[in-house]
């Protein structure tokens, strides 16, 4: 098989396509032909050296990124009940130290796949788990959010963004999402009931008695959405480089701010399946690449601002 694997830390060029037998899954394990591989905003920055996940894989280097997958199953480790060959299946795989979604086939715990919704093509279904599970972790265990809450959603038309939107829309919450002017339409059309343009709009000038901002950016854009927070409320913050300031900020001001680490979740991820197959909720794809061009796709997942996910189509 073909997979992409990194050698050293460094830029989009340390990526390469090699060659390697295809895995044998253990106990409680599954092989699968993967279809789709979703990318990340941490693939990138753990492929330059940064953040936890790149203090797990140090040491373990050469390295194949990837969490998130799709594709069909071609092999049972013993004791799996749950799953047989020729099933579509989707999960977020071997975080954070194990990855090895970029490839023709991959070894998975049965544990962390769920059935792919035939309302899903199986390639875009690889883009979903990671940033489905990240947002729903965020909204609903983090912030608990409520059916009555009012929630800014930073970045809301990107990977996270643009799935916490509808999620939190299904949820009855009032959404107010910030973005360029370009994904102003995008946005109204997954539920957003305000738009702002952070480019134009200050949200304290413009949003105040907040139940819960979804912070996606982090930095300044973090600690100054503090000032829109209701005397109750709470910040959500994603971004683990400046987690720590946000917080520390927010404890200054008597106010509540968390940092996340997303985890993989069958039952949070089963949930959103049944959303996609009610049609509560749709996965926008922005663009796909084939498993050889993953540099190219780095290269464009690291100028952000884009629009829903990217996807590497492995097949």
């Amino acid at each position: 098989m073909r997979h992409i694997q990194y050698h050293r830390f460094g830029d989009s060029s340390v990526l390469t396509l090699d060659d390697a037998a295809i895995p044998a899954p253990g106990p409680g394990d599954v092989c699968l032909r993967v279809a789709g591989a979703g990318l990340n905003p941490i693939d990138w920055k753990t492929r330059q050296g940064l953040g936890f996940a790149a203090r797990q894989i140090e040491d373990c280097l050469p390295w194949t990124p990837g969490y998130d997958v799709s594709g069909v199953v071609t092999a049972i480790g013993d004791g799996v009940t749950t799953l047989a060959e020729g099933d579509r299946v989707m999960g977020m795989i071997g975080f954070p130290g194990e990855g090895g979604g970029y490839a023709e086939y991959a070894v998975a715990s049965a544990e962390e796949l769920v059935q792919v919704p035939d309302e899903l093509d199986l390639v875009s279904a690889g883009a979903l788990p990671l940033a489905a599970l990240t947002a729903w972790q965020a909204l609903f265990e983090m912030a608990d959010l409520q059916p009555d809450h009012k929630i800014l959603i930073h970045a809301a038309a990107g990977g996270v963004g643009h799935l916490a939107v509808q999620f939190a829309r299904a949820h009855g919450a009032h959404v107010i999402a910030t973005a360029s002017e370009a994904n102003g339409d995008f946005l109204a059309s997954l539920g957003a009931d305000e738009i702002l343009d952070y480019r134009k709009d200050d949200v304290v000038d413009e949003c105040y008695g907040l139940d819960v901002v979804l912070d996606l950016v982090g930095g300044d854009t973090g600690k100054r959405s503090l000032h829109a927070l209701g005397e109750h409320g709470v910040l959500v913050t994603v971004p683990t480089v400046t987690a720590d300031d946000i917080i520390t900020e927010a404890e200054n001001r008597g106010l509540k701010a968390h940092g996340m680490t997303v985890r993989p979740e069958v039952f949070h991820l089963e949930e959103i399946a049944e959303l996609i197959e009610d049609g509560d909720v749709r996965l926008h794809v922005d663009a796909v690449f084939p498993l050889a061009d993953a540099a190219r796709a780095h290269e464009r997942l690291e100028m952000g601002h884009g629009r829903g996910k990217l996807v590497l189509d492995c097949g």
